[in-house]
């Protein structure tokens, strides 16, 4: 069975409606798949009813935005119940993080000397099947940049902004935990760039109580999907994959790498699949 653990919708930055995700995901022989949207479960309910209709194994899942030392930290929570409450209010801190935290972009863009009026910012009108967020687009249609690559090489270096004061990584996995979650690193050779992956970069976030990796990865090289495989094995750590895909958003492919089922370890996760004849 093929799978694809990482997948997001409008409800947070892709050019996909739900509906269009699971059509995408049956046409391309996707077996298991997971909507995985930025600190939201808006698209989880009809995602589950959708892959009930279409005969198609589901796993519900967010992707929260959380920081460790500093550093942006995306946690794929797998078999969370979506209606905990404290989740809810995590995940509703984290939103309006963001919003703040973007909307401070068009505000120092504006202190910066860039031709921005506030109150055309105010009027602007963002459309979710376009991808990305409100301050992306609006830049790009303002003249500001012409891409999605320009905005984050040539406007936000200029900005001295600070991080969103987002959850940090320990709480949560803490409320992922609390709420019948299994918490797995996103794209490690993503989210460690930086400092690379290795034991040694790797051990606080295991100490944060990460249950795995997603060692299959469009960001990754055969030499760190080999080396995550390894890791998790020696530690009996999950072993998930997907292809973070923005419905065309980014240059990204549906189920790509391809990865079945039998190259992964879901553990417990197995349990909270629901499956509906895949």
């Amino acid at each position: 069975m093929r799978v694809d653990l990482h997948i997001h919708t409008t409800a947070s930055d892709s050019r996909w409606t739900v509906d269009q995700v699971v059509e995408g995901v049956k046409a391309a022989g996707i077996g298991l798949f997971a909507v995985a949207d930025h600190d939201t479960v808006a698209s989880v309910d009809r995602a589950e009813s959708l892959a009930r209709l279409a005969g198609l194994a589901f796993l519900p899942c967010v992707e929260f935005s959380a920081t460790l030392d500093g550093r942006l930290i995306h946690i794929l929570s797998y078999g969370i119940d979506r209606t905990d409450h404290a989740l809810g209010e995590l995940l509703a801190a984290n939103r309006a993080a963001m919003k703040a935290s973007n909307t401070m972009i068009i505000r120092r863009m504006i202190e910066y000397g860039f031709p921005i009026d506030w109150d055309d910012y105010v009027a602007y009108r963002h459309v979710p099947t376009r991808g990305g967020f409100r301050e992306l687009n609006f830049a790009i249609d303002r003249g500001i940049c012409s891409s999605v690559d320009g905005f984050y090489s040539d406007v936000l270096p200029l900005l001295n902004l600070r991080a969103p004061e987002l959850v940090t990584v320990t709480d949560a996995i803490a409320v992922v935990r609390a709420a019948g979650g299994v918490p797995v690193l996103a794209h490690p050779g993503a989210s460690l760039r930086d400092v690379g992956v290795s034991e040694s970069t790797l051990a606080p976030l295991l100490e944060a109580g990460v249950g795995g990796l997603e060692c299959h990865s469009q960001y990754h090289d055969r030499a760190t999907t080999d080396f995550c495989v390894a890791y998790c094995r020696d530690r009996g750590l999950l072993i998930t994959g997907g292809s973070d895909y923005h419905g065309g958003f980014v240059n990204r492919q549906l189920g790509v790498p391809i990865v079945s089922l039998d190259e992964l370890y879901l553990g417990e996760l197995m349990q909270l699949v629901s499956c509906h004849g895949a």
